[in-house]
């Protein structure tokens, strides 16, 4: 049976990824208390399959503007610069602090951090911990750091499904499935991307783009829905392992692509856009099903759970070519937030891959996301403890608990068919009419951009349209979108 029908508390975190864990230790840090809401277990959302690191200019011969050259040329002149710059700025103290929370980050005997190159990296600059297990290894020790904290409640197995409003707008907290309700000053969503509406995807069932759902219905602006990632190498034709990612970061140790006829065709490490499209065109071409990636010469100790999980799906990647191509990974569009983490709607923040502060462009740098989750959750968990105090009939009685659509088999399809990486106008307009609303916002954003850019290719505009530099697509309740600049 549940418990009480409305909790209160000083801060609602929606989700237990890296930025839900890391913006609800950052508010009860100071004595406030958190309701989180998780879906899951804690330790088992999508930020614990992370492969990638966290990227951190921490390297002597590292600055902080290389770092945002590198994070601007990857989101090819649609990086909003104001938020990448605070992304920089502050991500090597949230390396720091999570050593603090006990995360051992991998360092030589000496105790000197080990640096990973991944794609569009300049420098050496990106921190693992465990090798390809850093996601894992982040999110255990901050959930475990949660379940002892007395300041945060978490609702296991618990779904949001809409915003609580208050009668002049603001965000008084939210609805869950089971009819309970959490009420606070603010509320953070957390819940991670989208990519799993698409049929090939890298990501957990659950990403569904949920956050954006509800933030959407409570009337926030959406923004850069056409900009979805597709990481190049995720395991293709084989059983139990279908879209099981492999980390570039196996690139960076020298690992390599090659086509059907056994010669390599791209730069592995060239930003992931580029990638994922040499191989699509590769295998349009040719006919065939993936590539091959090559990790022979890679040590092996580096990427145990990715070696393991391999060799258990009958693969052996120390003596064979593994069979990979693109998938669905990463959404760079989201809620519209500023650098707190403010949405459009009074008393809602967003973090992580639910939001979109533009960070990333038209194009995600590799492990900037995590670097993002970290310290814009921080961020966002300040801001909304500066949030006026509801008084105690403010936020009246909560609505009943709505019904979040799922998507069918036929609209993931659809996205892959009509959204994926290469798009035409008569696929998106075939997608705009789909019944799934998060469906038919991906659409309209896309067809508003006529250039391909980054993770947006249009065979009907395909060249890059100068005009569109640092302009968004931003769609609001009126599912109508509108070209933004942002500063």
């Amino acid at each position: 049976m549940p418990g009480e029908p409305v909790i209160c508390s000083d801060l609602a975190v929606v989700g237990a990824g890296a930025a839900g864990l890391y913006a609800a230790l950052s508010a009860a840090s100071v004595g406030a208390s958190v309701t989180l809401v998780s879906a899951t277990p804690l330790a088992q959302t999508a930020s614990y399959w992370a492969q990638g690191g966290i990227a951190a200019a921490l390297a002597v011969e590292d600055s902080l503007e290389r770092h945002l050259a590198d994070t601007e040329a990857a989101g090819r002149n649609l990086v909003r610069r104001s938020a990448a710059q605070v992304l920089v700025r502050e991500a090597p103290a949230r390396v720091r602090d999570l050593e603090a929370m006990g995360v051992r980050f991998d360092a030589d005997r000496r105790g000197v951090l080990a640096l990973g190159l991944e794609g569009g990296h300049s420098a050496r600059r990106v921190v693992h911990a465990g090798g390809s297990a850093t996601g894992r290894r982040v999110v255990r020790q901050l959930s475990a750091l949660v379940v002892d904290d007395p300041h945060i409640a978490v609702l296991e197995g618990a779904r949001a499904t809409g915003a609580w409003l208050h009668d002049d707008g603001r965000c008084a907290g939210v609805t869950l499935e089971d009819g309970r309700a959490v009420r606070a000053r603010a509320t953070v969503l957390a819940t991670g991307g989208a990519a799993a509406l698409w049929s090939r995807t890298t990501n957990p069932p659950g990403s569904l783009g949920i956050g954006m759902s509800i933030a959407h219905v409570a009337g926030a602006e959406l923004a850069d829905l056409e900009f979805l990632q597709f990481h190049p190498t995720a395991v293709i034709g084989v059983a139990g392992r279908e879209g099981f990612l492999v980390t570039e970061a196996i690139r960076g140790e020298g690992a390599t692509l090659h086509g059907p006829d056994g010669e390599r065709f791209v730069e592995e490490l060239a930003p992931r856009d580029e990638v994922a499209r040499a191989i699509a065109a590769l295998l349009a071409r040719t006919g065939a099903t993936s590539v091959g990636l090559d990790m022979r010469n890679v040590d092996p100790s580096l990427f145990p759970n990715v070696v393991s999980a391999l060799q258990d799906a009958g693969l052996d990647p120390t003596r064979e070519q593994i069979p990979v191509a693109p998938a669905s990974h990463y959404m760079m569009g989201g809620v519209v937030t500023d650098l707190d983490g403010r949405s459009t709607v009074a008393g809602l923040y967003a973090v992580g891959e639910t939001a979109c502060t533009s960070l990333h462009g038209a194009n995600r740098l590799a492990s900037n996301s995590l670097s993002e989750c970290f310290v814009y959750g921080a961020r966002a968990a300040h801001a909304g403890l500066d949030e006026p105090a509801l008084a105690d009939a403010a936020a009246g009685t909560p609505p009943p608990a709505s019904a979040l659509q799922r998507p069918a088999r036929a609209t993931q399809q659809a996205l892959w068919r009509d959204a994926g990486i290469v798009r035409t106008r008569s696929g998106l307009q075939r997608l705009a009419q789909d019944p799934h609303p998060l469906a038919r916002l991906i659409a309209g954003c896309a067809l508003r951009r006529e250039e391909s850019r980054g993770a947006h290719q249009r065979v009907d505009f395909p060249r890059v349209d100068p005009e569109l530099d640092h302009r968004h697509t931003a769609i609001g309740v009126d599912e109508q979108p509108q070209t933004v600049q942002w500063t």
